[in-house]
């Protein structure tokens, strides 16, 4: 069976957090989100919350986090407005560089006009099998972050350093501390051979329009169907566990 491995430098082993899988790293939000709203929907049943949807579960647990190595805080000065980046001067690296904000045409109108783009410097480097690359994502559904990190596809079994984290700093300026441990980028293998490449885009048919009425019509009156008949992600084929 295919394996990831997460690397780090010899003196860094075991003094900083190691990536988990996702699904340890559900947030507060979600977590204590009740998984029905107390009333009942349009068609009677209960009403529920985002916390009962299994495609956002299930999303959310895709893969690896990569947490940040060292508590992070932000200095805010009122009087100026100008807020700075601090951790422990004993970290044996900067956990955070800015990046030049040429890059992503912060000198230019656009969506980035006047930001400062910076990184996380990422101490695991990721081996995976021939043929396979890793996708670095924001931490799917992680709204409570005060970052938000840029998405990248990097090929992980030919590249032998880390993959740094660009991002950009989204909450407003105040103090704000950020512990080891936080998730700083979700990172999802994938067989680049299995990739599908082609697709065909047309009118459904008179049984294929069929089949989606009475989808519709099961999605809305029958409890947890999605659950007992469509949720196919956790099959297991040939006995693998």
């Amino acid at each position: 069976m295919p394996k990831i491995e997460f690397l780090c430098p010899p003196e860094l082993h075991g003094q900083i957090p190691e990536p988990q899988p996702a699904a340890r790293f559900l947030p507060d939000w979600y977590r204590d989100l009740p998984r029905e709203m107390g009333m009942p929907d349009a068609q009677g049943l209960p009403g529920l919350t985002v916390r009962a949807c299994l495609p956002v579960a299930d999303v959310m647990a895709l893969g690896w986090i990569i947490p940040l190595p060292y508590d992070i805080w932000t200095v805010y000065d009122p009087v100026t407005n100008r807020m700075d980046f601090r951790w422990d001067t004993n970290a044996p690296f900067n956990p955070i560089e800015p990046h030049h904000p040429g890059q992503i045409g912060a000198d230019q109108p656009g969506p980035f006009q006047g930001a400062q783009p910076l990184k996380f410097l990422n101490p695991w480097r990721i081996k995976l099998p021939t043929g396979w690359s890793a996708s670095f994502l924001h931490p799917i559904n992680h709204f409570e972050l005060p970052f938000h990190a840029f998405a990248g596809s990097v090929d992980c079994d030919a590249l032998d350093v880390p993959v740094n984290v660009p991002f950009l700093w989204t909450a407003p300026p105040r103090a704000l501390r950020l512990p080891a441990g936080t998730p700083m980028v979700q990172v999802i293998p994938f067989d680049r051979a299995a990739q599908m490449r082609n697709a065909e885009c047309r009118a459904e048919s008179g049984e294929e329009s069929a089949e989606r009425q009475t989808a519709s019509t099961r999605k809305y009156t029958e409890e947890s169907v999605y659950a007992r008949e469509w949720r196919r992600r956790h099959e297991r084929e040939g006995g693998d566990s």
